[in-house]
């Protein structure tokens, strides 16, 4: 019996340090982009690949037909799957070329634009004289700011980003990730 018992508390002692040790993660599941004004806009290509066996990233490259862009508003809106998605936390709608002259304007918008800044071209200010191109967003990326620096529940969620130009709907982009333990 006591042998028994000790098994038991070494099984519980390796579950507890487990769990301290082996943080949340982030994982990629899905992205979907829609373009809802193809005289405006279109999407080359948007989708997630494989790096490797353990990382994934997102990649979309959007092609604009009338530029320059001079005016553009962004929602980003974060939803956490319970039955369907529900808002979670952020749902946050601010003037995009206001926004990429300062960033730290909007500390929700600027959370979620560190996400792909830095592999994107969509890191200045107005005017938009170019296709949007991110390439290789990484769940390292998404995982290093959804986990580390603001910790969020173990769930599924989706990212929404709705790109509105001179006050039109112009495309939508939905990202999908699961944060697993």
């Amino acid at each position: 019996m006591s042998t028994c018992l000790r098994f038991l508390r070494i099984l519980l002692c390796i579950y507890c340090i487990a769990n301290e040790v082996m943080p949340a993660y982030v994982k990629l599941k899905n992205v979907v982009c829609t373009s809802l004004d193809k005289d405006f806009t279109d999407f080359e290509y948007c989708f997630i690949n494989s790096v490797n066996k353990t990382n994934r990233s997102l990649s979309l490259k959007v092609k604009l037909f009338q530029l320059p862009i001079t005016n553009f508003t962004l929602n980003t809106g974060f939803y956490k799957k319970i039955n369907g998605f529900k808002p979670f936390l952020y749902n946050v709608t601010i003037d995009g070329c206001k926004f990429l002259k300062n960033p730290t304007s909007s500390p929700q918008t600027k959370f979620f634009y560190d996400f792909y800044k830095d592999v994107s071209n969509i890191n200045h200010s107005c005017p938009y004289n170019h296709d949007l191109v991110v390439e290789n967003m990484s769940e390292y990326r998404i995982n290093h700011r959804l986990v580390k620096i603001v910790p969020f529940p173990e769930g599924d969620y989706m990212l929404q980003l709705l790109y509105m130009a001179y006050g039109i709907n112009r495309a939508i982009v939905k990202i999908y990730i699961s944060l697993v333990l």
